[in-house]
């Protein structure tokens, strides 16, 4: 009769143990906290099934002025990486960055762009980094390289969906280019709630005016309003745009103000600046949201 070792069962136990926990090291996910929607998208392509990625700001949020909430506090401690989009988008947030990065990696995806390629307004450069996108790409490297350095087992996988990104956004960046070409050139006049849209107006070849300056935190006076006034019944500009994440009101005042002086101006829509729409919908994702953003302010303004 055979009789089973006491020490075959331990060995079995252990080596049943090894393999479940090879299996959970190899499943295991890097948890990544964004805080825009646009940077976890992002991740989230490169990413795909070795990452978790969770985004701070959601669908009509302004991170000029955003402030981290108890339970962002929590995620951020938790997270393997932190991504941000730096040049002072998260004007409000950039000490907890300073303070978490001696603990963990931290990295402003818009930190080791070109200086000569930013566009400066005052002090600080413009951070709308993604309404270039060519200027976005660049950004996309750096999260390949951020997730590869944290990650090197997975490298290959990064390399192979990076590319496939980045190809989707060359075809996006040469089909903003001939939408454009199809408004009048005298009728590039966008004019929105905030001067989100500087890098896509010096891409794409339409020159841009906002109430607001680069952040929503900044003051505008009735000389600003007269200013944008003069500019849409001097070039009979069409429509204006609202944006998902500042309030509606300021532009409709402009409205209210044009029409005053016998001029009609109509509201062109609602332009996606500083956050993507709502999950699961087509402006849920990047490129839908800046596809949505070009249909929208084309339809507009070559009426």
């Amino acid at each position: 009769m055979k009789i089973n070792h006491p020490l075959k069962k331990i060995h079995a136990l252990f080596f049943g143990l090894a393999i479940s926990l090879f299996s959970f090291s190899a499943q295991a996910q890097l948890n990544i906290v964004a805080t825009t929607g646009m940077i976890a998208d992002v991740t989230k392509n490169i990413g795909g099934k070795h990452v978790k990625v969770t985004k701070l700001m959601g669908t009509g949020v302004d991170p000029h002025l955003y402030k981290a909430t108890q339970g962002d506090l929590r995620r951020l401690t938790k997270a393997d990486i932190i991504l941000y989009n730096g040049l002072h988008l998260e004007g409000k947030m950039q000490d907890i960055f300073k303070k978490l990065a001696h603990k963990k990696p931290v990295f402003a995806v818009g930190g080791k762009l070109n200086h000569a390629a930013l566009i400066q307004h005052g002090t600080y450069p413009d951070p709308h980094i993604w309404f270039d996108v060519s200027l976005w790409q660049k950004a996309t490297q750096r999260i390949l390289e951020v997730l590869q350095e944290q990650d090197p087992a997975n490298k290959a996988d990064y390399q192979a969906h990076a590319k496939i990104y980045l190809n989707k956004m060359s075809e996006l960046d040469s089909w903003i280019k001939q939408q454009i070409q199809t408004v009048p050139e005298k009728q590039r006049i966008l004019i929105t709630a905030h001067d989100a849209f500087s890098y896509f107006g010096r891409a794409y070849g339409i020159k841009v005016m906002g109430l607001q300056g680069i952040s929503t935190a900044a003051e505008f006076g009735l000389q600003d309003i007269k200013r944008l006034k003069d500019i849409i019944v001097k070039n009979q500009v069409k429509a204006v745009f609202v944006e998902s994440s500042v309030s509606p009101r300021f532009i409709q005042s402009l409205v209210a103000g044009v029409k005053a002086e016998g001029h009609q101006v109509a509201i062109g829509g609602e332009l996606y600046s500083d956050a993507l729409g709502p999950t699961g919908t087509a402006t849920g994702n990047y490129l839908g949201m800046v596809k949505h953003n070009v249909n929208t302010i084309v339809n507009a303004l070559k009426q």
